[in-house]
């Protein structure tokens, strides 16, 4: 009975903060904006915004990607050093993340604006301008700047934990480095790779201050949108709505990924 009645702050911040706030995004999501009736028009309505919602996936997509390629070295390589460098290194990583978000990002627009220190260095040595600001691929860097630590540290903490024996044994067993890495460090770090990709693309996809920021109108994503119902268009049943689609394709996108590592777990067991 005690250690029932120790779950209860857990319970009540769950209510609190968790529970009421999603009853809140459906009734709004659900309800007419001017009479509060109840209403489908504000989910039907997500059609003119799938182009929107397909952009932010694939650039969300695309940063994941990204991170996981830079992240699962870096998180090896930390895994394979001495403790105490260990441990520098994962404070070198979670460095920038003690500033705020909004500076990080302010700092690339300082670096990629037309007048910004990459231009006008090229422009010092008799180059041309480039155009390295308000698109795409500005966005997907920033994504990626933002949130790497996310995807190392998971990563780094899966490598770590795996048993140095099982890598001994494979070795003793003929393997080269190239099978011990696949048939024993990829699969043992599977949970890391998941937990990674997921705190990695729930913000990627959500986000609106590195669009704003390193974006241009015609590359706006459904986070914007969110944002401008609720400060500019005050229409916040419709923002909910798309908060509430977003947040089911979120947990789309995480099921999938689940299900394959889930897979990938019970195939190594079978073996």
């Amino acid at each position: 009975m005690k250690r029932k009645w120790m779950t209860a702050p857990y319970i009540i911040w769950m209510l609190l903060f968790t529970i009421i706030p999603l009853c809140i995004v459906l009734y709004f999501a659900f309800t007419d904006s001017v009479t509060g009736a109840f209403t489908f028009q504000n989910i039907t309505g997500m059609a003119d915004y799938a182009p929107i919602f397909l952009r932010s996936i694939w650039l969300s997509v695309i940063a994941t990607v990204i991170c996981l390629i830079i992240g699962y070295p870096v998180a090896y390589a930390i895994s394979t050093c001495k403790p105490r460098t260990q441990k520098l290194l994962q404070l070198l990583i979670m460095l920038p993340m003690c500033l705020s978000f909004l500076l990080r990002t302010l700092a690339w627009v300082a670096l990629l604006e037309d007048t910004g220190i990459i231009n006008n260095l090229l422009t010092s040595i008799g180059l041309q301008p480039l155009p390295l600001i308000r698109n795409s691929g500005a966005m997907v860097l920033g994504m990626v700047y933002n949130y790497l630590p996310y995807m190392i540290l998971p990563l780094y903490t899966a490598i770590s934990k795996i048993n140095p024996r099982l890598i001994e044994a494979a070795e003793d067993l003929g393997c080269n480095k190239r099978k011990v890495f696949s048939k024993v460090v990829l699969p043992l770090s599977l949970p890391g790779i998941t937990s990674g990709i997921t705190m990695v693309f729930v913000p990627a996809v959500s986000t609106f201050y590195i669009s704003q920021k390193l974006g241009s109108p015609g590359t706006i994503l459904v986070g914007d949108i969110i944002e401008s119902q609720f400060k500019g268009a005050y229409n916040p049943n419709l923002g909910a709505a798309m908060s509430l689609v977003l947040m089911i394709l979120i947990f789309i996108c995480i099921g999938i990924s689940n299900h394959f590592t889930k897979s990938d777990n019970e195939e190594e067991q079978l073996i």
